[in-house]
């Protein structure tokens, strides 16, 4: 693993170790020249390969032929910026193990590890590489969507980014609520070469997988939205029996009117706007009449799903879910007036039913009545004939 450089005469050590560490010495003639070769080893678990969210080990090793130094260790990531990693216990000087916080996708680069001694003087940077796999998405993201609109879910990953090598799975599962049976949607995973391959698995609704879209994210396609769709879509990557996932929750809005239909002259409506889950605390639903004023405007209170709005005269309605000042949707109801003749219909609907109801309870009464009557007619009769009864007794004992 050596060679003498003709040149230079220099003494070239290949594939370093800590067993070479020691004196080195050069004789010339009568001249001699001694050098001490103090080697470190720098090592990462994983090889260096991790998820967002797992927690690696740094072990740095030395070795001297003299007594071997207290090391000040200094890391810095990939942006420079100093980190402060965990020194765990460690009883000798020849070896430092070092333990880092959560890392997310961000951090993946070149990082350094700066050596530093007094005595003897030392001033050594060692790089080493951290690939971490993840998500370019946010851990939770949410996204609004309105009933009969079209959406697309897309997770990013940055496999290709960090150059990521190893073969990986994942899979994109959704479930309505949170302690609800969650329902696999997809399967994918990626070659050593970084080829995604892709399988629809089946589900409770329509979806579609985008053809033409970046090699790297993971989309589902929703061509058109329905209530039941809110939920949790989760991504989830494995790699070495580890994982990592990101959710994006989808929020569906939708309005509706209770009576349905046009509205008759006179006559009153309740708007109904709603969205499948409970919004933030920066989150409101708010119904305003278009072209009205701010008496024709109703905000949903703090957590509240829904807002209702009563309606009593014909006109555009529009609701809109606002988050930190921010319209993320609408969706607009139209009141219509119903003809004049169904205004009369309706009147004389109302009158019918009324003398319906009127004729109703007139007849109940009559009927009460003769029964009452019946019934007293009848203990009359009893009452006769019991009385007939016990006086032609009395002639026959006579």
């Amino acid at each position: 693993r050596s060679e003498i450089i003709p040149s230079s005469k220099d003494l070239k050590v290949l594939d370093l170790k800590l067993s070479d560490a020691g004196i080195y010495t050069c004789e010339y003639g009568s001249q001699t020249v001694s050098i001490s070769l103090h080697v470190f080893q720098l090592t990462i678990s994983s090889g260096g390969h991790f998820l967002s969210n797992e927690v690696p080990q740094l072990t740095l090793m030395q070795n001297s032929s003299h007594s071997l130094p207290d090391l000040n260790i200094a890391l810095f990531n990939s942006k420079n910026n100093t980190v402060r990693p965990k020194l765990l216990e460690t009883k000798t000087r020849e070896k430092y193990i070092l333990e880092l916080k959560e890392l997310e996708a961000a951090d993946s680069g070149t990082w350094t590890c700066r050596v530093h001694s007094v005595s003897p003087l030392i001033n050594h940077n060692i790089a080493f590489d951290v690939k971490v796999l993840g998500f370019q998405n946010p851990d939770l993201e949410r996204k609004y969507a309105t009933v009969d609109s079209t959406v697309i879910l897309s997770w990013h990953l940055n496999f290709q980014k960090i150059i990521w090598k190893e073969g990986f799975k994942g899979q994109l599962k959704w479930k309505q609520q949170e302690n609800a049976t969650p329902h696999e949607l997809l399967d994918f995973n990626v070659t050593t070469r970084g080829e995604k391959h892709e399988t629809q698995k089946s589900s409770h609704f329509r979806f579609e997988i985008p053809e033409k879209k970046p090699e790297s994210n993971i989309e589902v396609k929703l061509p058109k939205v329905h209530f039941n769709h809110s939920g949790q879509y989760q991504c989830q990557l494995a790699y070495n029996r580890k994982h990592t996932q990101s959710m994006i929750e989808l929020v569906v809005m939708k309005v509706s009117a209770n009576p349905v239909g046009p509205l008759p002259r006179g006559a009153k409506m309740t708007l109904i706007c709603q969205v499948s889950s409970p919004l933030p605390p920066n989150a409101h639903l708010r119904w305003e009449r278009v072209n009205g004023t701010k008496a024709d405007i109703k905000k949903s209170k703090q957590n509240e799903a829904k807002v209702e709005v009563n309606v009593s005269a014909a006109g555009l309605w529009n609701c809109r879910l606002i988050e930190d000042n921010d319209m993320k949707i609408s969706l607009n109801y139209p009141v219509e007036e119903a003809p004049a003749w169904i205004s009369y219909v309706v009147i004389a609907t109302s009158i019918a039913g009324s003398v319906l109801v009127f004729g109703l309870a007139c007849l109940c009464i009559i009927n009460s009545i003769n029964w009452q009557r019946r019934r007293q007619r009848a203990k009359r009769m009893t009452r006769a004939r019991q009385y007939l009864l016990e006086n032609k007794t009395c002639q026959c004992q006579q």
